[in-house]
């Protein structure tokens, strides 16, 4: 493997509806702004994709839902530009255009050479962590997701990797076979993805922090969270790195003024031989179908605000201006 892996990871990628528009008459790159030289440079993206790639038009209607989100297969193209070579397919959209919307993102992203999991054709493909090859470094993932039971994964249906949060012996028995698994096929390092919580919370609950830092215990060495549309704290424990939330990151959202879900960063995590090293903070503004690197005020407001978040784990986030923030995992 290389002598330093370097890891990004991003929030929620949501490339329907007002996106979507966009894609006819934007080249992919552009939909990354100033951000894009930072995914390009690193060895490889993981993101949560928060839509279905499909031309499939008939919406999800089982059960009640407010939000649906569609791109059309150009889309991918936008992915590929950001060089983004993972995507987590658990989480409440995945399904917003019925099973087939499903299994077209599925064959989309694998004509594409896009890794994924936490979604499939059945319980079995769906539950299946993957395993890439990411510069000479094998990485496992698994993705899981609280949210929108319906969506969940059956024998005989197509879903989602569904899996309520929660510490008891079962579900951690679930989450350490798979590690297991993931360690027998060569992975030298393993990330949990998971889409969990409620929406716009700038904290996770205790039984939360519980449940990530048990997982952390069962072997995964990363946990990537993303669900809340806000970046949370991020906690260095034991041998492990937990991301409570990423965030959004690129999508045409409305903004809530106060709690700016248009704040965000890439989570930059650095890799050696001996294992996690550092994570640097790059904190991005989000525009209407665009990303960009954070500046003048707003990149200082971004960054008080996890320091202030990251006070509560005593995580130091020491500022590297003009960069971001940067938390040391090993001494």
């Amino acid at each position: 493997m290389k002598e330093l892996i370097t890891l990004a990871f991003i929030g929620d990628v949501m490339l329907g509806r007002g996106v979507n528009e966009e894609i006819p008459w934007k080249s992919p790159e552009l939909f990354w702004g100033s951000v894009l030289p930072i995914l390009q440079g690193a060895d490889a993206v993981i993101a949560n994709l928060e839509c279905a790639i499909t031309k499939h038009t008939q919406q999800w209607s089982r059960t009640p839902k407010v939000f649906h989100f569609r791109a059309d297969p150009a889309a991918i193209d936008v992915l590929r530009a950001g060089n983004i070579q993972f995507v987590s397919l658990a989480n409440n959209h995945t399904l917003d255009f019925e099973e087939q919307g499903l299994l077209d993102t599925l064959r989309y992203l694998d004509d594409a050479g896009i890794n994924h999991a936490g979604a499939g054709r059945d319980i079995g493909e769906a539950t299946t962590p993957v395993v890439i090859d990411i510069a000479g470094l094998k990485i496992g993932i698994i993705a899981i997701t609280d949210n929108e039971p319906d969506f969940a994964a059956t024998s005989d249906r197509p879903g989602t990797y569904y899996l309520e949060i929660s510490s008891d012996p079962l579900t951690l028995s679930l989450i350490e076979s798979a590690v297991v698994q993931l360690r027998h096929a060569g992975a030298g390092l393993v990330i949990l993805s998971a889409h969990w919580g409620p929406n716009m919370v700038t904290s996770p609950p205790l039984h939360f922090r519980r449940f990530a830092r048990a997982v952390i215990d069962c072997g995964v060495d990363i946990f990537h969270g993303h669900s809340a549309h806000l970046f949370q704290a991020v906690e260095n424990y034991k041998h492990g790195l937990i991301l409570y939330d990423t965030g959004d990151f690129l999508d045409d959202y409305a903004v809530n003024p106060v709690l700016r879900n248009d704040w965000s960063f890439v989570f930059l995590v650095e890799v050696d031989s001996k294992g996690l090293l550092r994570l640097r903070l790059i904190p991005v503004r989000l525009h209407y179908a665009e990303v960009d690197l954070a500046r003048g005020e707003e990149f200082d407001a971004i960054c008080q605000r996890m320091q202030f978040l990251c006070a509560e784990f005593k995580t130091t986030c020491v500022l590297k201006s003009p960069e971001g923030l940067e938390v040391k995992l090993r001494n």
